[in-house]
């Protein structure tokens, strides 16, 4: 029988804590719930009511983009109280997950090691791995101490406290194993792919393998690694995989070098991986995904939508993980060319495009209207239209 913490499925490595840590993590969720729901929203009206007309008096023109519009809009009261609620929320959230991690850390370490232990599936990480810095220098997401901070070659903190800050950052709408996005890459698969049945997965920044796991259970036969340059994520994610009975590889390795040999994989993909690499190694990646996909197989990049999909209001919204969340190449990425990546690494360009994959839970309770393929985003979607935009190119046969 499943079991649940504060509606994310529990497993033996989950950050659970006493009555009152539950409490805390469940009133930042609502918090954020709030903010997302109640505050974000009304940045609408004030740009439109007060701000946009503003900056019209000031430059005798309408705003342009996002850039004019976050200049008018960082001035007004409610944009920094919406600000600031959002940042507080965000910091709440980890904290709250800090203390009952620092008080069980010895015995998530040590269930972690038992747990990879049983498991026949390779596990590779080290402390002396070179994490490249646009990782390393910062927390991304404000998580304090980033995604690869490790103790020893055996710590898995980093990776209990993303487990379980993640599942409240997304407010649950992840589904209890927060694999939402790995879910319905599954299902755009099975629904668009033509019969397509991979061999060999690659899923690359996987961190702990929340998206990694659906691959093994939906393709069974399949032999599915994840990669990241996380160590204490990816030790994690080994344990995790082991507490849930599944059989996954998870290796510490660079998604723009990984070091395996040419043509490895029927099926490489990622999940919110490339907003979060630097201009420099996103072409990197791309190339590497080429080089790594068996003639006929496929690379599937999962994320937000990119910024010549949406107006400018809807931009700034976004961006706002640029300014406030440590996410510096969030807004950068969007504007990046994706598809010409993917022709300058070797995919023929009618092979190459953007598709839609709708969020497997929203597809639950209403299949045909997250199928729609006319989208409208809105402020205040945890996947904006619905769905998971998808950057998909095939490898010529």
């Amino acid at each position: 029988m499943q079991h649940y913490v504060s509606g994310q499925a529990k497993h033996d490595i989950l950050v659970v804590g006493d009555h009152d840590d539950r409490m805390r993590q469940d009133f930042s969720k609502s918090l954020k719930q709030f903010v997302q729901n109640d505050l974000l929203p009304g940045l609408t009206p004030v740009f439109e009511g007060r701000a946009s007309r503003q900056f019209e008096k000031q430059h005798g023109r309408k705003p342009e983009d996002r850039h004019d519009i976050r200049s008018t809009m960082v001035a007004d009261p409610y944009f920094q109280a919406y600000a600031s609620a959002n940042r507080v929320a965000q910091e709440l959230l980890w904290e709250s997950v800090i203390e009952p991690l620092a008080r069980d850390q010895d015995d998530i370490n040590a269930k972690a090691q038992k747990l990879s232990a049983q498991s026949k599936a390779p596990l590779e990480s080290s402390t002396d791995f070179e994490v490249p810095r646009y990782i390393s220098a910062i927390d991304i997401h404000c998580m304090p101490g980033g995604y690869a901070s490790a103790a020893t070659d055996a710590d898995v903190t980093a990776g209990a406290l993303y487990d379980r800050g993640v599942y409240l950052y997304s407010m649950g709408m992840m589904g209890p194993d927060n694999d939402d996005m790995g879910r319905s890459v599954c299902n755009y698969i099975k629904r668009n792919l033509d019969g397509f049945e991979p061999k060999d997965i690659l899923d690359m920044g996987c961190t702990v393998g929340h998206s990694t796991l659906p691959y093994k259970e939906i393709f069974p036969g399949a032999n599915v690694t994840g990669i990241d340059v996380g160590g204490p994520c990816v030790r994690y994610a080994h344990a995790r995989a082991a507490a849930k009975g599944m059989e996954v590889g998870f290796l510490q390795r660079d998604a723009e070098a990984t070091g395996f040999d040419d043509e490895s994989f029927d099926l490489i993909v990622s999940h919110i991986l490339l907003h979060e690499t630097s201009g420099k190694a996103m072409p990197e990646i791309i190339r590497e995904c080429h080089r790594l996909l068996k003639p006929g197989g496929y690379m599937i990049h999962a994320d937000l939508p990119p910024f010549h999909k949406m107006g400018p209001f809807m931009q700034f919204i976004l961006d706002n993980e640029t300014y406030y969340n440590n996410e510096p190449f969030w807004g950068a990425m969007r504007e990046m060319d994706q598809i010409k990546l993917a022709t300058d690494a070797g995919f023929a360009p009618d092979a190459v495009s953007f598709d839609n994959a709708p969020m497997a839970a929203l597809e639950a309770f209403a299949p045909e209207e997250t199928q729609e393929a006319d989208r409208e985003f809105v402020a205040g979607e945890y996947a904006p239209g619905g769905g998971w935009e998808v950057l998909i190119a095939r490898r010529a046969s």
